[in-house]
């Protein structure tokens, strides 16, 4: 299979199992040509020294997933093992990413929403209730996620964003067209030339679809957006997961290749058939 999976964990985020070798056992198990791990980006600690959150590496620790992927290249050659970083994007924390893009050689960065305000991850089922706290809560929650992730594609900070309509993970949607949050979205990835990516990840969560949806990613092939595949893994055996059915959603948007990224440039392979 003619495919890369570039969002891939380590145990260093605390919630995810495997060593890097196993995902690459995996990886070519299941044909992929490539694979890149993107751990979540450390984190300035809190005042006092408290950890940032309880899901991503230390900024301690930075040096220890260097040493992981390095030595994964390694053991893998000549099976392209690629660096990456999966970057939270929270406005006016932009400075801290430009100095985590000057500390490797990257192969790509990630960018991705998860933070609302600084105490609410919005895919954390800790918050589900402010789905549902009133009337107007998932209209307010899509309106706060897609402008941030509007900011996010702007920043010109990173190569691709991840799993774009996450808030979408426990099922809750507003009523009406979603068009509306979408195409300000598309808009500005497109002007940013960044490139999107379709998760399967999404697949596995109570929503049980791909990231993003398929009108949305009907949207994004019309406004010339690049794609990228990838499973989100957090376990080996998640690898490559539903490609399949990834291809097919892409093909059916009208997609025929997907992006890969050496050292933070992208080219576009075709899709298999």
């Amino acid at each position: 299979m003619p495919l890369a999976d570039y969002h891939l964990h380590t145990p260093l985020c605390g919630h995810a199992t495997g060593e890097p070798a196993e995902y690459v056992a995996v990886a070519r198990a299941r044909g992929l040509d490539e694979i890149g791990f993107s751990d979540h980006c450390p984190m300035p600690d809190l005042a006092g020294g408290a950890p940032f959150d309880d899901w991503r590496m230390r900024p301690s620790e930075l040096p220890r997933y260097f040493e992981m992927i390095e030595q994964a290249r390694a053991n893998a050659a000549p099976f392209p093992v690629r660096l990456g970083l999966e970057c939270d994007f929270i406005a006016g924390r932009e400075p801290w990413i430009e100095e985590l893009a000057g500390t490797a050689d990257w192969d790509y960065l990630i960018g991705s929403v998860h933070y609302l305000a600084p105490d609410w991850d919005v895919d954390n089922p800790r918050h589900l209730s402010r789905f549902t706290a009133s009337p107007g809560a998932v209209e307010e929650i899509w309106t706060l996620y897609w402008r941030a992730f509007a900011d996010c594609a702007r920043s010109g900070l990173f190569d691709f964003l991840a799993h774009p309509d996450l808030v979408k993970k426990f099922g809750h949607r507003p009523a009406g067209d979603l068009r509306r949050f979408y195409e300000p979205a598309i808009a500005a990835t497109a002007a940013s030339g960044v490139a999107l990516e379709l998760s399967t990840a999404g697949l596995h969560k109570p929503v049980g679809e791909l990231y993003p949806s398929a009108d949305f990613l009907a949207l994004t092939h019309a406004a010339g957006v690049p794609i990228v595949i990838n499973s989100d893994a957090h376990a080996p055996e998640e690898v490559g997961r539903d490609f399949d059915r990834a291809i097919a959603a892409a093909r059916a948007a009208g997609y025929r290749a997907s992006a890969r990224f050496e050292r933070r440039a992208r080219r576009l392979v075709a899709l298999p058939d």
